[in-house]
């Protein structure tokens, strides 16, 4: 199964404590980069985030990146520190004693004394598991959509090839015309000259002449080359790299055969293989 290494999922889930956001994109990359972006609450879920990463994407550069939001009041509690509240009404009574102040301490004024007020945190262990699953689902949605994306790369680079193969097999029908054409036009030229010349040096001459434009090796190995990437498209594994390898073996036979051109038409053959490789170049630089 062909996958991009582009795509881009968003998963939440709305609760009566406030709500989780996912959101997780890729980009083609050489490598697998992943970048966490995490609450802190919830920052020790980088390990496991990382790892199903790891598990199910092999290239790209992916952010993972999660929004907490958390409704004024929930996941927690408050109560009264004892320690915190006997040690202002001490302190109150002292200073009532110094002061001879007869006012009483109300009730507000104690609570709103730092620390005789505590929030304490709630468990965030379903919240954490949560999380996990939702950010499951995320990646699960990304890998459909590159997989989606990767079905269509394969398409365009299939069609490129069957170009590809069409063009070298016309190349080929072509090559005993043009090796002809190359001989009679070397023949009319030395006609011209209306002079006598050694048959079997012209002989000699045309062959050298045909060895220099002889491309039949490359048009070989042109047709192994396609082959190849199409056996490597039906492979169920990454094959991003390998795909690019042959690209760069394809434009080389290409530009050899355009080196080698001593006709209008393979020299316009050459440019149109080259234009349909970098076709191919471009797409295959986003397959995983």
């Amino acid at each position: 199964m062909i996958r991009s290494m582009t795509g881009f999922a968003r998963q939440d889930s709305q609760q009566d404590w406030g709500s989780l956001i996912w959101e997780v994109r890729s980009l083609n990359h050489r490598y697998l980069e992943v970048s966490v972006r995490l609450p802190e609450e919830l920052r020790q879920l980088e390990a496991a985030v990382r790892e199903k990463v790891s598990q199910m994407l092999n290239r790209g550069k992916v952010e993972c990146n999660l929004r907490f939001v958390r409704l004024p009041g929930s996941l927690s509690n408050t109560r009264l520190n004892r320690e915190h509240a006997n040690r202002f009404v001490r302190l109150h009574s002292e200073a009532v004693e110094l002061l001879h102040d007869s006012s009483s301490l109300r009730p507000l004024e104690l609570l709103s004394w730092p620390g005789v007020v505590e929030e304490i945190e709630e468990d965030l262990g379903s919240v954490r598991e949560l999380a996990l699953t939702l950010f499951s689902d995320a990646l699960s949605e990304l890998v459909d959509n590159r997989q989606r994306e990767g079905d269509s790369l394969k398409s365009i680079v299939q069609s490129r090839c069957h170009s590809i193969n069409d063009i070298v097999a016309e190349m080929v029908k072509l090559l005993p015309d043009i090796r002809q054409h190359a001989r009679q036009r070397l023949q009319d030229r030395l006609q011209e000259l209306d002079s006598e010349y050694d048959q079997a040096r012209f002989e000699q001459e045309v062959v050298i002449q045909l060895h220099k434009m002889d491309v039949d090796e490359e048009l070989d190995r042109l047709q192994t080359h396609i082959k190849e990437v199409l056996d490597v498209l039906e492979r169920d594994e990454p094959i991003g790299r390998r795909l690019d390898f042959l690209m760069q073996e394809l434009n080389r036979e290409a530009n050899t055969l355009g080196s080698k051109s001593i006709s209008i038409t393979s020299t316009a053959a050459a440019v149109d293989l080259k234009v349909l490789i970098e076709q191919m170049r471009e797409q295959i630089q986003n397959i995983e």
